[in-house]
């Protein structure tokens, strides 16, 4: 017997991601730089040409309205001594800045529309490719805390995404512009474009130490972020606030969203000061620099070595390549801390998916074993299912039942195929469920689990339609289900009916508001959804839990009628029970009795003992009638 073997229970590849050094080598940034470049470039060529376009310009164009500035400066120096001429070319020279300036304006202009553009596309690109892959990845990551961890610094990757090739360009402008502007103070004085160039050091290699620990501090405070946004959802969601104030818990709540807010900032910040000393130096430094320029070209002024204009020239030089260099300094940290996320990204979209590559099922499966199933929860060596075998029937009506943690659920996600067995098989038709596109066999297959989906953004309508969305929607078997689930009657009284929207946070656009419904309602409208699904083989976790008894036993009177569909049901309901053909009694992950509601009471074992009160109480009321 071929078993499919069972997944890892602690993936290594995920334990790297966490544990595996933050910093980035020269290779892989310039990898990653020129991955962000690739992605940028196949979803708009255009907007990347014009943006290494505006670089260059932007780079180049302050430097050439500085040179004009100083010439202007020389002119009217000039003028002022008695130089006719000086006049006509000072003009010209204020005619050349200005239209340098409006060219300015109008191209960051159209610079900021092609960022937006960019922004939009590359961020739109990214963000599907991380929603894919995360629908996408084997069922058993979802319960798996070192993969959700991956997945929020992946996230926060991906977020940044349509944001690093603006930074990428503003790099590559502010490394011409540094360069430029120490090309221009080199045609002035050797010496003072080498001690611009010192000055600049100090505050890169600071910059870039405490940006590695920014990097290392968020990544260790994954857990205590995810648990403050956890509380702070919680707290604003208006579905939890009777509950919260009830138990008066909204002030200790927030008490420990402050703790947790503050400990994570406090941390931040206690390493940011500890920079503080060195940073001041470095800017000290970069002052120092700027001072001794602009006191040697004065002096060199004076001696009439260098015209007036040279002064504004090499002050703003000067002051220009240090501003720059401190950008970049902020640039280079900020994408620094983006591309060293860039691994959480890669490795997250590199997990194992769901292959759709298996053949899919020939036809609606007559039988369903489950075969000497074993399981285990990822990251525990705990068995909650122990060699659990079964045969269902098509169109047998079955019921499985036992206390709280019994396996009854986690047998359920096994027999759906969103988790595997550790050893063990699911086979259809003698066909071993490993071996076979999943997803044919969940075309036959209608769950109404104990958490099931409220669509509040849709309509009544569409909440029922989301049970089969491969056609259009078809309104008679939209009311065929809501009338089986016992919910039309409720929806009918709604303002607008099937089209009425069931939130009260929603309204449409003809500004019609939704309403709101009960537990009870919304578990009636789940129910309809897995009625106009209309599977081969129906599957209800506790599905009535919030339902009154007299309408689940019309319900159910209804669907056990049916033999077009095989019925699986978990239940603490003695009448949805006691309807089925064979009764499976779990505790402990193992089946410890099974036959009919009649064989299991005449046993008077475990399954008599589970439901003697409903027993003892539905006796009275025989007797009683």
């Amino acid at each position: 017997m071929s078993e499919k073997p069972a997944e890892p229970r602690h993936p290594a590849s995920v334990r790297l991601s966490k544990d595996a050094p933050r910093r980035l080598a020269l290779r892989p940034y310039a990898r990653a730089v020129g991955q962000v470049l690739t992605v940028s470039f196949q979803a708009s060529p255009a907007a990347v040409i014009m943006k290494v376009a505006g670089s260059l310009i932007s780079a180049l164009l302050p430097l050439v309205t500085t040179y004009f500035a100083s010439l202007t400066t020389t002119a009217l120096a000039a003028g002022y001594a008695g130089d006719s001429d000086a006049g006509p070319r000072a003009v010209l020279y204020v005619i050349v800045t200005a239209a340098l300036g409006l060219f300015w304006g109008a191209f960051s202009s159209l610079d900021r529309y092609i960022q937006q553009l960019m922004s939009f596309k590359v961020g739109a690109i990214v963000g599907d490719q991380m929603y894919e892959r995360f629908l996408a990845l084997e069922f058993w990551r979802y319960d798996d805390k070192e993969t959700v961890d991956l997945y929020d610094r992946a996230k926060r990757f991906s977020d940044s995404y349509a944001r690093v090739l603006d930074r990428i360009a503003a790099i590559f402008t502010q490394i011409v512009s540094v360069v430029l502007a120490v090309g221009a103070l080199l045609l002035v004085s050797w010496w003072i474009a080498a001690i611009v160039l010192v000055a600049i050091v100090p505050s890169v290699y600071l910059q870039f130490k405490l940006s590695r620990e920014q990097i290392a501090h968020w990544n260790t405070q994954v857990d205590s972020r995810r648990q403050r946004r956890m509380i702070e959802t919680n707290l604003i969601r208006p579905q939890h606030i009777a509950e919260m104030r009830l138990y008066g818990i909204v002030g200790f709540l927030m008490e420990l969203r402050s703790r947790l807010r503050d400990a994570d900032e406090r941390r931040r910040l206690d390493f940011q000061k500890r920079y503080i000393p060195k940073q001041l130096a470095a800017d000290a430094l970069q002052y120092g620099a700027e001072v001794v320029s602009l006191i040697w070209v004065v002096g060199q002024i004076i001696a009439r070595a260098q015209p007036v204009g040279q002064f504004l020239y090499v002050q703003q030089i000067v002051s220009r390549a240090l501003s720059t260099a401190n950008n970049l300094v902020s640039a280079l940290s900020s994408i620094d801390e983006d591309l060293a996320n860039l691994k959480d990204y890669e490795l997250f979209m590199t997990l194992p998916v769901h292959s759709g590559q298996a053949p899919p099922l020939a036809a609606v499966p007559r039988t369903v074993e489950l075969r000497d199933i074993r399981f285990s929860y990822t990251g525990s060596d705990i068995e909650v299912i122990k060699g659990v075998s079964l045969t269902i029937g098509q169109g047998q009506h079955i019921a499985l039942v036992g206390e709280n943690g019994a396996g009854k659920s986690t047998l359920i996600r096994i027999l759906a195929g969103l988790y595997s067995p550790g050893s063990g098989q699911v086979l259809l038709d003698g066909v071993d469920l490993a071996t076979v596109d999943v997803k044919s066999w969940h075309r036959h297959l209608a769950v109404l689990s104990q958490e099931f989906l409220k669509y509040e953004f849709a309509t009544a309508a569409d909440n029922i339609y989301y049970g089969d969305v491969d056609e259009p929607r078809d309104d008679a078997r939209v009311r065929q289900a809501a009338h089986d689930a016992e919910a039309l009657d409720f929806i009918n009284k709604l303002p607008h009916g099937l089209d009425n929207h069931v939130s009260n946070w929603m309204e449409d656009p003809r500004g019609r508001k939704g309403s709101g419904l009960s537990g009870g309602q919304w578990q009636r409208l789940a129910m309809a959804r897995n009625f106009y699904r209309r599977a081969a083989f129906m599957v209800m976790d506790e599905p009535t839990s919030a339902i009154d008894a007299l309408a689940e036993h019309r319900i159910f009177t209804r669907l056990f009628a049916d033999r077009s569909s095989t019925i699986i049901a978990i239940s603490h309901r003695l009448a949805t029970i006691e309807k089925a053909d064979i009764v499976y009694m779990l505790e402990d992950g193992r089946i410890v009795e099974q036959g009919t509601h009649k064989e299991l009471v005449a046993l008077r074992g475990r399954y008599f003992r589970m439901f003697e009160s409903q027993l003892s109480v539905e006796g009275n009321a025989r007797n009683e009638s």
